[in-house]
């Protein structure tokens, strides 16, 4: 029984150490994940504060995995976790049981999961917390208490030190599909055998004050002007098997809507995109630009942010993208990418640059 509570521990305490490694090479990531949940769940009001709950949620699975394995305080841990798994479980039931949300974001981007792998994993997770609950008076802890603090004390600066590192330097592990090497027009591409989900488009009409909806073939015999156009929407009739291209949101347009990315991704001489979501005054921009064109010639800032460009870089080469895809892309705004054509071959946040 010993040998099998020690593995159980073990067992347990890596995975958490691990999904909070995973998650805390990316807090940017989770963080973000964690607005797609609010918004989903109508709690829209937290998403200014997900990346203070990203960077704690990363803390407490990696410090309670280790407090696990060494076994201080043990009872404590063992219902901290219980408590996360709860949590964890809730939120992967509700992934997998409404369809709302795609992947849980478990691993991060390191290792994405489906919903219902994400459940299964916190299924077990709970039946083996549950089982060391039950049998915790059957471990003794042995480090003494002044040791287990310490070792808690420098994990938890850790964790917060490197979490603040990456989100200046960008993720150690690049997981996206924008690392360096990456095609961006073979990523774009969707892959062999997959299938779209098949989507109905139905019309909403008021009529007495009831709503009404209807699709192009299926209009009632007794149509009229009594029946008020009020909205559309989209209805999934069959789903594809999920199957879709890595990046499926790039496109760069003009400041006047015109779309150049064919444009920008064929050219034929070594260029720059300087991605960031929103151009402000605390960014460097003088000194990092001057630089920029020390080392290249074509030079374009990617931004959502229109007027802010328009702004402070109005002698740049300007392009509009999502919001989205800029996230995706630069997790540190601005992060700059040095392309080959459609090839990624360098890719650093601007304190990077700027050091050299």
């Amino acid at each position: 029984m010993q040998s099998f509570l020690k593995l159980l521990r073990w067992t347990v305490g890596i995975l958490f150490i691990f999904s909070g490694l995973i998650k805390a090479n990316d807090p940017l990531g989770l963080s973000y994940k964690m607005q797609e949940f609010f918004d989903v769940l109508g709690l829209s009001f937290f998403s200014d504060y997900t990346l203070i709950f990203s960077i704690g949620m990363n803390v407490l699975e990696i410090v309670a995995g280790i407090a696990l394995i060494i076994k201080f305080p043990y009872k404590q841990t063992l219902w901290l976790l219980l408590g996360l798994i709860v949590f964890f479980t809730f939120l992967t039931g509700y992934a997998l049981f409404s369809g709302k949300i795609k992947t849980c974001g478990c691993f991060g981007d390191c290792i994405p999961l489906t919903p219902k792998t994400s459940f299964i994993k916190d299924i077990v997770l709970f039946v083996s917390i549950v089982i060391l609950l039950f049998n915790h008076k059957k471990v003794k802890s042995k480090i003494k208490p002044w040791l287990g603090f310490f070792i808690l004390t420098v994990a938890s600066f850790g964790v917060v030190y490197g979490q603040y590192y990456v989100q200046n330097h960008l993720p150690i592990i690049d997981c996206l599909p924008y690392k360096v090497g990456n095609d961006i027009n073979e990523k774009m591409k969707t892959p062999p055998g997959a299938v779209p989900d098949s989507v109905s488009i139905q019309m909403e009409f008021i009529k007495e004050g009831k709503s009404y909806y209807f699709d192009a073939n299926h209009f009632p015999e007794n149509f009229d002007a009594s029946y008020v156009y009020k909205n559309r929407r989209e209805v999934v009739v069959r789903k594809g098997n999920g199957l879709k291209a890595a990046i499926d949101d790039f496109a760069l347009e003009t400041l006047h809507k015109v779309d150049s990315t064919k444009e920008i991704l064929g050219q034929t001489i070594p260029y720059v995109l300087v991605f960031t979501g929103k151009v402000t005054a605390e960014v460097p921009w003088k000194n990092l630009l001057a630089q920029l064109h020390q080392k290249h010639t074509l030079i374009y800032i990617v931004t959502a942010d229109k007027s802010g460009a328009l702004q402070l870089l109005s002698k740049e080469n300007i392009l509009i993208g999502d919001i989205t895809m800029i996230k995706t892309a630069a997790r540190v705004w601005p992060t700059i990418f040095v392309m080959n054509g459609s090839v990624i071959m360098q890719k650093q946040s601007y304190l990077d640059f700027l050091k050299k």
